[in-house]
């Protein structure tokens, strides 16, 4: 369980990360397409690949149920979603040769019949969703004390609002689910596997 120890802290140190490096790739006035771009998206999608092993290794610290099952299986379709997001991103940008070439391969792709709810609206807040709820159910078996939902959703909340809070997002995601690392690490937590 060490190994999903390393997650949790991965998972959210990437969305620092595509925070930054998007910061960092804003601050001459464009970005993308180009190095600073494809670096954000690749950190950011490495991160969602990451919080794989974050779900199930959190969800494994719950007694096995339903609810848990199908809470999990939602929160894994809304990563997946999310991931195809990401995909997509790094593809028009190594496609476009400019901003406006990038935007118009995005919005052909989102033309596509249901990608726009698939990919953008609606499945990727399920990542979302579902990681509040489990951590809502770890908070209710003190496996994560219940600040740790609130500043997990103020986490989630911030760069809705602008993705230039990406960092502090991040960075309150690890200091939401920090908690859960000593039962991670323990040699002798008791972990149910998940599937």
């Amino acid at each position: 369980m060490r190994r999903a120890a390393f997650f949790v802290i991965a998972g959210p140190a990437c969305i620092v990360g595509y925070g930054l490096v998007r910061l960092w790739g804003k601050s001459d006035g464009t970005y993308g397409p180009g190095f600073d771009w494809q670096a954000a998206h690749l950190v950011g999608l490495a991160g969602m690949v990451c919080f794989v092993p974050v779900v199930l290794a959190l969800a494994g610290l719950l007694r096995r149920s339903p609810w848990r099952t199908a809470v999990v299986a939602v929160t894994l379709v809304g990563l997946a979603a999310t991931m195809v997001q990401f995909g997509a991103d790094i593809v028009e940008g190594l496609l476009a040769a400019d901003r406006a070439e990038m935007s118009a391969l995005g919005a052909d792709f989102k033309d596509v019949p249901g990608v726009q709810v698939a990919f953008y609206d609606v499945v990727p807040q399920l990542f979302f969703l579902g990681l509040v709820v489990l951590a809502g159910l770890l908070a209710a078996r003190r496996r994560l004390p219940w600040w740790s939902v609130a500043v997990l959703l103020v986490g989630i909340i911030l760069p809705a609002v602008t993705l230039d809070l990406l960092p502090l997002g991040g960075l309150c995601m690890l200091v939401a689910l920090a908690p859960a690392l000593p039962a991670l690490q323990g040699p002798r937590a008791r972990v149910e596997t998940v599937i």
